[in-house]
């Protein structure tokens, strides 16, 4: 006798949305009566609707019970990538250079972004990755050093902060936000390109609970090009 799994009832629950035997808006049958119609616990019903629910197929609220949405939204989630494997993972050699690392205040509105205290002082790390010689992208990080591990051993002359903090730093949530800039005299020197050339930049903050761990800006080379899984 097969055993039904939270995966097979999540595939049965999928194909009705599909099929349109639970239509959009319509509240579907409560996990109990699920449970006894397939043969299973109502612990794997609960499992697989919380998974559908995850990926925007089901919503689910407490004492309205679930339902089909209307306009079913598909969710992602984002997990911070290590600079140095989407580079290796394009086919090209990884190199590293850190341009300095020091303490100091950040600007006004960086601290207020990260909701800490005026004159909060922080750890500023720049550096340079490289894709076979080539500059690939700029790392501009401010990093808490109150809300991460002790920071007196991280060698960031062989490892970069990126890699680092997700080694050490575990995050439960931020943001991200994408967009374009013409390269300032600074990042056209360490970019290798023309000042005022079109670079797509990457900037994101990231928290631990409450507490921020960094804030980072990635300015990337002339030609570069974001690839992501859906």
């Amino acid at each position: 006798m097969t055993q039904i799994t939270w995966q097979l009832v999540q595939a049965e629950a999928l194909r009705r949305i599909r099929q349109r035997e639970w239509p959009p808006g319509s509240q579907i049958p409560h996990e109990a009566v699920l449970a006894t119609e397939l043969g299973c616990s109502r612990a794997t019903v609960n499992r697989a609707l919380r998974e559908l629910a995850k990926v925007g197929m089901l919503e689910r609220k407490r004492k309205a019970g679930t339902r089909v949405p209307l306009n079913p939204v598909r969710k992602a989630t984002f997990e911070i990538p290590i600079i140095r494997q989407d580079i290796e993972n394009r086919g090209q050699r990884h190199g590293y250079r850190l341009l300095h690392r020091i303490s100091a205040i950040p600007p006004t509105d960086l601290l207020l972004r990260l909701e800490l205290p005026p004159a909060t002082e922080m750890l500023h790390v720049l550096a340079l990755h490289l894709a076979d010689d080539q500059p690939f992208c700029l790392e501009d990080r401010w990093i808490n050093t109150a809300a991460v591990p002790p920071m007196d051993t991280a060698d960031f002359t062989k490892l970069s902060a990126n890699e680092w903090l997700i080694q050490n730093a575990g995050f439960t949530n931020g943001n991200i936000g994408f967009g374009a800039t013409a390269a300032g005299p600074e990042a056209a020197s360490h970019l290798n390109c023309a000042p005022g050339s079109a670079l797509f930049v990457n900037t994101r903050v990231t928290f631990a609970g409450d507490a921020a761990i960094t804030s980072v800006r990635l300015t990337y080379a002339p030609g570069y090009q974001m690839r992501a899984q859906i």
